[in-house]
């Protein structure tokens, strides 16, 4: 698990190369996560991936802490927000898996990398934070490079695209929410586990329309993703603690380069051409932001 901040104070003032590392481990993480969990949905309801793997995660973390003596990292100062980024991220979460059972899943992938847009936004009526042209065109430049790998169908005019669309926008709050909690004495350890028990909470609710009974093979796949899931959360939080959103939001869209690379090493799928020049597009973009603010970082800010 990441190591846990305890208050405002000990955060930085300006740490963008931390922050974006952060990011872009934990982008690599959850993909690597994503496609052990493809494996389990093949078979298990959605709902019981999110109520066995939420209550996994909870239970890894809290015997971590025992096992280091930092139980007291589990504090909660407010329990609101706790609350609300469980529910934002159980939501993104049911409307994203949705959006790949009605719709190519290009397209749901496609839409859902809006998030970023939404988070730059967000971040800047929200929390205040100082987005200037450049970066603005930063982002709009990644995300035409996720598109140029996915290349969505015209399937994504109907109006079932407006899901995984929420789904981003929902996300985009939880950003938000984890940020601001960061910066205001919640440690990452309290955040990861009780915003991952709401989570498991709302998947216990899917019980009533079935669940089926893990083979052993399936409860130690269970096992891993929780570990995947809760080292990736760790990383983001503390990623969200160290960076503005608006700064950290765009590397989300390395997640599709470590998926093309995971596709390569593990199943031999080479990528083809626009894939390729798609990566080069997103790669570009996050290192122009990354230059930018370590150079800014080294005078007074101007936008």
């Amino acid at each position: 698990m990441a190591s846990s901040a305890s208050s405002a104070s000990s955060v930085p003032a300006a740490t963008p190369a931390r922050a974006i590392l952060l990011m872009v481990a934990a982008m690599a993480v959850l993909t690597l996560n994503d496609s052990i969990a493809k494996w389990l949905t093949q078979r298990v309801p959605v709902g019981e991936v999110m109520a066995v793997r939420g209550a996994l995660v909870v239970a890894f973390a809290v015997a971590w802490a025992a096992a280091r003596g930092r139980l007291r990292d589990l504090r909660v100062h407010r329990w609101r927000p706790h609350l609300l980024r469980g529910a934002l991220m159980a939501s993104s979460t049911f409307l994203f898996v949705t959006s790949l059972s009605l719709m190519p899943i290009a397209d749901a992938i496609a839409i859902s990398f809006a998030g970023p847009i939404f988070g730059t936004v967000l971040g800047a009526l929200v929390l205040r934070e100082r987005v200037g042209w450049r970066r603005w065109t930063a982002v709009a430049v990644g995300f035409a490079g996720v598109l140029v790998m996915v290349r969505p169908t015209p399937e994504t005019v109907r109006m079932v695209a407006l899901v995984p669309l929420a789904a981003a926008l929902i996300g985009a709050f939880r950003d938000v929410v984890t940020r601001r909690m960061g910066t205001g004495g919640e440690s990452t350890l309290a955040i990861l586990v009780l915003s991952t028990a709401v989570v498991a909470v709302a998947g216990l609710l899917t019980l009533p329309f079935g669940w089926v009974v893990p083979d052993w093979p399936e409860i130690g796949l269970f096992a891993v993703t929780a570990v995947l899931v809760g080292v990736a959360q760790g990383l983001m939080i503390e990623s969200l603690r160290h960076g503005e959103v608006g700064l950290v939001g765009p590397f989300k869209y390395t997640s599709l380069v470590w998926a093309v690379l995971l596709g390569a090493l593990v199943w031999g799928d080479l990528p083809g051409p626009w894939t390729w020049a798609g990566s080069a597009i997103v790669i570009a973009s996050g290192l122009y932001i990354w230059r930018r603010e370590a150079s800014l970082a080294r005078r007074p800010r101007q936008g």
